[in-house]
């Protein structure tokens, strides 16, 4: 993309379940915004209700950009995700209302507002060689591998995120050097500019909210909705697939697991996303912990963009 003025968003985010389609709502209606997913598992179109994304209700209250848009056979990049949020702000910008980007995920924010690493093209048979391997050893012994390799990438990503540990891989095997140094050392400009608020609830407290988001998720229909879902696509190692919540689902459709012991694991995962979400944006310089639901704090900090 071409060297342009940085476009001005506020950027909302915070772990999975603390609060942030609600507050982006009321947050659209006092600034005059729109709202842009900027989370990876909200934009494919199979799974609304297992990934949370906002209901038709909540959509009718203001524009809402790239949610549910990508198959579950397809992947999507950093790269790609930032070239359409950048898309998407400089078209709401132009109607003179503001982005509000509001999601979980920290590389995300990361692409955005920092730039993102333009890291060179690996060859085909590195490539290759890392998706026959995880076929066969599957992505918790390469996710294990990263962690050695490169443990600070490897801690902000799920072991069974068979996307993300396999570009990893890829890029440190292609290039000689980790995912870490590439987004430390080779960021370009930046593309947009605002403040980045961050929800920070304590883990003790979000758990209990997770756990219940689990039982209406599947009260709403996220059994029927991973069942249709498999009926469209069903490659088990498709990337629509390795979300959480995704992933459990159908493992249980494919009678690996109970219902109970899917939900189980369901919660465990989420649990532990949430874990890492909090330590990415608790790293973050550029963060601003806010209380989950405080508008007037963020109403503030939004006044002084």
């Amino acid at each position: 993309m071409p060297a342009q003025q940085p476009i001005s968003v506020f950027c909302l985010a915070g772990p999975t379940g603390c609060g942030k389609t609600e507050a982006a709502l009321a947050l659209a209606e006092a600034l005059d915004g729109e709202v842009v997913n900027a989370d990876s598992r909200q934009v494919y179109a199979d799974f609304p209700l297992i990934t949370a994304q906002p209901s038709p209700e909540e959509r009718a209250c203001c524009p809402h950009h790239l949610y549910g848009f990508l198959e579950t056979s397809r992947k999507i990049s950093a790269g790609r995700w930032t070239e359409l949020a950048v898309a998407a702000a400089r078209d709401i910008h132009a109607r003179g209302k503001l982005p509000l980007l509001v999601g979980g995920t920290g590389l995300y924010f990361q692409s955005l507002l920092h730039g993102i690493a333009e890291i060179p093209p690996v060859a085909a048979d590195i490539i290759a060689r890392l998706t026959a391997r995880l076929e066969e050893e599957g992505s918790p012994a390469l996710h294990a591998e990263l962690t050695r390799r490169d443990p600070e990438y490897a801690a902000r990503i799920h072991p069974n995120d068979r996307q993300r540990i396999v570009r990893a891989l890829e890029v440190l095997e292609g290039t000689g050097k980790t995912f870490s140094w590439w987004h430390a050392h080779a960021m370009p400009a930046p593309l947009c500019a605002g403040p980045l608020a961050c929800f920070m609830p304590e883990l003790d407290a979000l758990a209990p909210r997770l756990a219940r988001r689990i039982d209406l998720m599947l009260h709403a229909g996220a059994l029927e909705e991973a069942r249709a879902a498999l009926r469209r696509c069903d490659d088990p190692a498709a990337p629509g697939w390795s979300g959480i919540g995704c992933a459990e689902l159908l493992a249980h459709l494919r009678g690996e697991l109970s219902l109970e012991a899917c939900k189980a694991l369901w919660f465990k995962n989420t649990r532990a996303y949430a874990k890492r979400q909090l330590t990415w944006f608790r790293a973050r310089p550029d963060a601003v912990a806010c209380a989950p639901g405080d508008i007037s704090a963020l109403l503030a900090l939004a006044g002084r963009r």
